[in-house]
């Protein structure tokens, strides 16, 4: 019922959509005495236009990277196709080698490409691989179901993949999935498992500076969240059928942390759009196409990150199973570590991240290292200047260290 609810407003919405985009495209061009109305009513339509959300993957548009005083063309692969994620490769006309690494996207309701900027940055110095996941309500529903289990088995399989040598970086949520992945790997003595592990604002233990969204998590009991988030696919996707947490729901439970700075973006959108000043126009609409493409999330997934990670925090207690097998990170005694948190984060709180420093307890002191950025929020850890300028540095060296 709630995603044939929101499906029916969207419908509903539609033609009005339709209607503003066929004013903007008979609407003459501003000019004269009439110049500043006929720029109001285009960006009042096009804000109309704009009012809707995306379920389908944008791109990722690297086409390009500077690599030592010149731009190297990047051409992006597909080079494993998983039920519900493929394995990307940017692949750069180049032939000097350089390390490869697997960006482990989160999968909290929104596309890989949120991490546009931090493959392109990545990408001057590694090859770059990245788990571009699937909506799930396209995933058919004889694929079957994908729970955390398996999220950690497909960054197994996705080092597996990539030649044995790789380094592995995690972004957000799937830090617990990258080193529960890693502790298996280093315990079975795996030939892939990676040289080095970057986890950069992950909830490895959400007991250290609890934040709201933490406390969202844990103030009600997981069958409140089977009852009331979960719902039935319409039967018009390839997924119909199949029980998810919508990608709308999360978007809203976002937006609704930071409304006031979400209302004042658009109402700048809109000052900017009227003024005709195209240019800064651009930078906001670019944020909230990438911003407004959900996908759904599995009803198995969801649950039980919400249960394991952020209700019990199996790993950090030393209770993470693994397919049955208890994940001990004290087995990580040859991958590097290093740790990245932002000091404004209030999405992943001070301490949660890099509290798996004393999880990998037989990690020698010289292959540790954690990294606390001031004055950076939970976005600006792996994207924007910070991420550029001061950050990236730090990623680059530990993996060139161990390379």
């Amino acid at each position: 019922m709630l995603y044939a609810t929101y499906q029916g407003f969207d419908d509903f919405v539609a033609p009005f959509r339709t209607a503003a985009l066929l004013g903007l495209a008979g609407m003459p061009r501003p000019a004269g005495p009439w110049a500043d109305l006929l720029r109001r009513q285009a960006a009042l339509a096009e804000m109309v236009s704009r009012f809707r959300l995306s379920h389908s993957r944008p791109a990722f548009g690297i086409t390009g990277v500077p690599v030592d005083n010149r731009v190297v063309p990047v051409t992006e692969e597909v080079v494993l196709d998983l039920p519900f994620a493929r394995l990307l490769r940017f692949a750069k006309d180049m032939d000097s080698p350089q390390p490869k690494v697997l960006v482990t996207a989160p999968l909290s309701g929104h596309f890989a490409t949120l991490l546009a900027g931090t493959v392109r940055t990545l990408l001057r110095d590694h090859e770059v691989y990245v788990i571009d996941w699937k909506n799930a309500r396209d995933v058919p529903r004889d694929e079957g179901a994908f729970g955390v289990d398996d999220y950690v088995a497909y960054v197994i399989r996705c080092l597996e993949e990539i030649d044995p040598g790789a380094h592995v970086l995690a972004v957000c949520q799937p830090c617990v999935q990258a080193l529960a992945a890693v502790a298996v790997m280093s315990e079975d003595g795996h030939p892939a498992t990676p040289r080095s592990m970057v986890l950069m604002a992950g909830p490895v233990d959400v007991r250290e500076s609890p934040t709201a969204v933490n406390a969202l998590a844990q103030q009600r009991p997981l069958s409140w969240f089977a009852r009331n988030v979960i719902a039935t696919v319409p039967g018009r996707y390839a997924g119909g059928g199949r029980r998810v947490y919508p990608g709308f729901l999360q978007l809203t439970a976002f937006m609704a942390m930071n409304m006031d700075r979400h209302q004042a973006q658009h109402r700048k959108l809109y000052d900017h759009l009227a003024a005709g000043e195209q240019a800064p126009a651009a930078r906001i609409k670019e944020f909230y196409d990438e911003y407004f493409a959900v996908l759904d999330l599995t009803e198995e997934f969801y649950l039980e990150t919400i249960d394991r990670v952020f209700q019990k925090a199996d790993l950090a207690r030393g209770e993470f199973y693994w397919r049955g097998r208890r994940v001990d990170p004290g087995q990580i005694r040859k991958t590097a570590l290093l740790t990245v948190e932002g000091g404004r984060d209030d999405i992943c709180g001070l301490g949660q991240t890099s509290a798996a420093h004393d999880l990998c307890g037989s990690l020698r002191p010289h292959l540790k290292r954690h990294h606390l950025q001031a004055n950076v929020g939970h976005y600006g850890v792996f994207n924007g200047r910070k991420w550029e300028n001061e950050i990236y540095p730090v990623v680059r060296n530990m993996i060139l260290a161990m390379d």
